[in-house]
């Protein structure tokens, strides 16, 4: 199982991911030949996560930003832990020639179809600046020495205790540059902790459909402790059901923030995402894919945040 997940994308639900996520309709261009319909028998998951979860542009965009905004400089060495299919990484070595990824997840199936289908896609001068690694993240082995290391897709909420999770950012913060930057994501609001079914349209490249459902299954609002699925559905009514699963914690904001900060972190921002506005300048309550540094948030159903900590 790959330890990444879904984000919500609307400030009133969480059913999706944020702005800087994937859309419906958003994807790159198809063959010229339309490809056969998507149904449960014929469809990979991993593919799917991809389509309809993820926008790794538009992430490695932001971390991209803000890293030299902080610095002063271009980051070049780049960890994605719990990297799954290690999509992310791959995008960082497309951005500029020079830049290096290392990816780390435990799940070696899912790491061999990231190599099979996203390092496959890289030139071999690519693909010779990334290595996806069989490793856990508590034991990085020999990926240190990080410019950024990103926790993203709420994977590190796998660790449930705070001397588990203060144990993790310790190893990151270890494992980064003397001027490096440790990037997560978070997200929240009352119906984070609802047990809810919400679903999304996707239309991938090819004019191929199906439904993406995000499936809050359990919380228990005295531990935290959650479980979520993802589930596909495809128009000729099949469905793939508990595609990916999580049993995490629910973390907040304000724990995650004490804990980056008792490990050792100097400095720690969290990025609020702006509302979109309608045609009136009204907001229309989904966010924009706009996230700026802040201390004052606003008590929204659901949203999504980015947090950047200094090493």
């Amino acid at each position: 199982m790959p330890q990444t997940a879904a984000k919500p994308k609307k400030k009133t639900s969480v059913s999706a991911k944020p702005g800087q996520k994937r859309r419906p309709g958003k994807g790159r261009a198809g063959s010229a030949k339309k490809p056969p319909a998507l149904t449960a028998r014929t469809a990979d998951r991993h593919e799917l996560y991809q389509l309809s979860v993820q926008n790794v542009e538009s992430e490695i965009d932001f971390v991209d930003a803000e890293f030299e905004r902080l610095r002063g400089r271009k980051a070049v060495r780049l960890r994605e832990d719990f990297c799954g299919t290690g999509n992310t990484s791959c995008e960082w070595v497309r951005r500029r020639e020079g830049n290096i990824a290392v990816g780390l997840d435990i799940d070696q199936p899912t790491i061999d179809w990231g190599v099979a289908h996203n390092l496959s896609a890289l030139s071999d001068e690519q693909q010779a600046r990334v290595r996806l690694l069989n490793r856990n993240v508590l034991q990085p082995g020999d990926a240190v020495g990080m410019d950024c290391i990103l926790a993203m897709n709420f994977s590190y909420w796998l660790f449930k205790t705070r001397e588990e999770l203060k144990h993790y950012f310790r190893q990151v913060r270890s494992s980064l540059s003397k001027d490096g930057v440790f990037f997560l994501d978070h997200y929240g609001g009352s119906e984070a902790m609802s047990e809810m079914v919400e679903k999304r349209p996707i239309r991938a490249p090819g004019g191929r459909r199906f439904t993406y459902e995000w499936d809050q299954a359990s919380y228990n609002p005295i531990t935290g402790d959650m479980t979520c699925r993802i589930h596909f559905r495809f128009p000729d009514k099949t469905r793939m059901e508990n595609a990916f699963e999580y049993h995490w914690r629910l973390w907040t904001l304000p724990e995650i923030r004490e804990l980056l900060a008792e490990a050792g972190f100097s400095k720690i921002h969290v990025y609020w995402e702006g509302d979109e506005l309608d045609e009136d300048g009204e907001p229309t309550g989904e966010g924009n894919g706009v996230f700026t540094p802040t201390m004052v948030g606003t008590a929204d159903p659901a949203f999504i945040s980015y947090i950047a900590a200094e090493r």
